[in-house]
C-alpha cells in the first residue's frame, strides 16, 4: 500500500478502536510495557518522547518515572487516541505531559532534545519502521537511549488468525507486515540501520487472558488494528467472522475464558556520542 494511504488507514482505524482499546488490551500488554519501562530505566528530571502513545497506558508511567521536574512529549497519529490519553492524564492529575498528534516518521521536534525515546507496541503500524527509528534517533541527545516494544513472531501469537479472517472479507491493510519487525533479527537490524549502537534485545512469551468470548471478540475486532475494516461488516458478516475467530482460538479455551499465547520483543539502542 502507498505510505500516505497506509497512514490514513491507521489514523482512522485507531480512531475507531480508541474507545475499546483499554478494555481490550490494558492487561494483555502489561508484560511488554513492564519490560520496556525496566529497560528504559527512566530517571527523575529527564525529558522523554513517546511515539504511538495510544490511550496513554505507558505515558502515565513515564510521567511518574521522570517526576515533576521531568517532561514527556507523547505523540500519536490518531485524534481519538490522543483525546482519551489527555482525559486519562487529567483525571490522574498528570501535569508534565504534552500530547500532540504527530506522524512518527516526521517528528516536528528539535534535534538532540530528549534524554530517552520510547515506542510501546506501535512500530508495527508505521509504513517505514526504519524511518521512524531514525527520527527517534535524531531527537535523542548523544549517548542516550531508545526503547521499543513490538509483537514477536506470528507463529507465536495465538490470536494472529484475526488478520486473514478479516482480510478475506474486507482488506484490513495491516497484514502481512504486522509481524515483520518481530521476526528473527529484523528489529535489531532496523535499529542498527537507524544509527543505534549497543543494541539489546529481549524476546519473551506471555499469556493473554480474556474472561469470556465477548471480550476476546471485542479485543480482536473492535479494539485492535482491524477496527476500520470491521466497521464495514454487516451483521451477518460479523457473526461469521466472530465464529471463525473463536474457532481459531478454541485450543486456548480455559473454562469460560481464554489463555492465548503471545510473544513480545523489547529492544534498546544507544545513540552514538559522535
Amino acid at each position: 500500500m502507498e505510505p500516505r494511504l497506509q497512514r490514513r488507514v491507521q489514523r482512522y482505524g485507531w480512531d475507531k478502536a480508541a474507545e475499546y482499546y483499554e478494555d481490550s488490551w490494558k492487561e494483555q500488554l502489561k508484560p511488554a510495557q513492564d519490560k520496556l519501562m525496566e529497560m528504559a530505566d527512566l530517571q527523575p528530571g529527564e525529558k522523554v518522547l513517546e511515539t504511538a502513545c495510544g490511550t496513554g497506558l505507558v505515558t502515565v508511567r513515564i510521567a511518574e518515572a521522570v517526576g515533576s521536574d521531568g517532561k514527556v512529549v507523547a505523540t500519536d497519529l490518531s485524534d481519538g487516541m490522543i483525546e482519551i490519553a489527555e482525559s486519562e492524564a487529567e483525571e490522574k492529575n498528570v501535569k508534565n505531559v504534552n500530547f500532540r498528534r504527530m506522524d512518527a516518521e516526521d517528528l516536528k521536534l528539535d534535534d538532540a532534545s530528549f534524554d530517552a525515546t520510547i515506542c510501546a507496541l506501535g512500530l508495527m503500524y508505521v509504513p517505514d519502521p526504519v524511518e521512524s527509528l531514525k527520527e527517534m534517533n535524531r531527537v535523542l541527545k548523544p549517548g542516550e537511549r531508545a526503547v521499543v516494544a513490538i509483537w514477536g513472531e506470528r507463529k507465536n501469537c495465538g490470536w494472529a488468525d484475526i488478520f486473514p479472517i478479516v482480510d478475506k472479507r474486507v482488506a484490513s491493510d495491516v497484514c502481512p507486515l504486522f509481524f515483520q519487525q518481530g521476526t528473527g533479527n529484523t528489529l535489531e537490524h532496523s535499529l542498527a540501520q537507524a544509527g543505534f549502537e549497543e543494541i539489546q534485545i529481549e524476546r519473551f512469551s506471555a499469556t493473554l487472558h480474556y474472561p469470556d468470548p465477548e471480550v476476546a471478540i471485542m479485543a480482536a475486532f473492535a479494539g485492535g488494528p482491524v477496527a476500520l475494516a470491521y466497521k464495514k461488516f454487516d451483521e451477518q458478516t460479523r457473526k461469521e467472522a466472530h465464529q471463525e475467530y473463536l474457532d481459531s482460538i478454541a485450543a486456548y479455551r480455559n473454562g469460560t475464558g481464554y489463555q492465548i499465547p503471545g510473544e513480545f520483543v523489547v529492544a534498546k539502542g544507544i545513540k552514538p556520542n559522535s
